[in-house]
């Protein structure tokens, strides 16, 4: 088990690391709208894609979680949660392709839906990167 101080440290290289690219996600999702759910009606069609996503999700996730697996009430339970959410969905798209492109098609056709997720990554990306490099 890391020692306190090598916590802290891991959790502030991870918020420098995901932090930015959480911002630009919700940054692109923001001005691109239309081109965010076009690329996602596509992914979502090939089976392929969803597999690699899974892939290469789930064990980005398990690294997270087995170097974070921090549960406190703060700021770096976040990272700890993008962890498990990667690894578990990671896991969903490997085991149930079909399923996640219908919960993805029904996601999609919510009218409010790319602002939904791309307000969730402008959160997330914001209290990271504040906690990563001005904190």
């Amino acid at each position: 088990m890391p020692a306190k101080g090598q916590d802290m440290q891991n959790s502030i290289f991870l918020a420098k690391l995901i932090g930015p690219v959480t911002l630009a996600v919700a940054i692109a999702v923001f001005l691109n709208r239309r081109a965010f759910v076009e690329m996602s009606e596509e992914f979502l069609k090939s089976r392929a894609l969803l597999y690699l996503s899974g892939f290469l999700i789930m064990p980005a996730g398990i690294a997270i979680i087995l170097t974070h697996n921090v549960w406190v009430a703060n700021w770096r339970v976040i990272i700890t949660l993008l962890g498990w959410m990667m690894a578990i969905g990671g896991a969903i798209r490997l085991i149930f392709p079909d399923r996640v492109q219908a919960w993805g098609r029904g996601f999609l056709r919510h009218p409010m839906g790319a602002y939904i997720a791309g307000g969730l990554w402008l959160m997330f990306g914001v209290v990271l990167t504040f906690y990563g490099y001005f904190r």
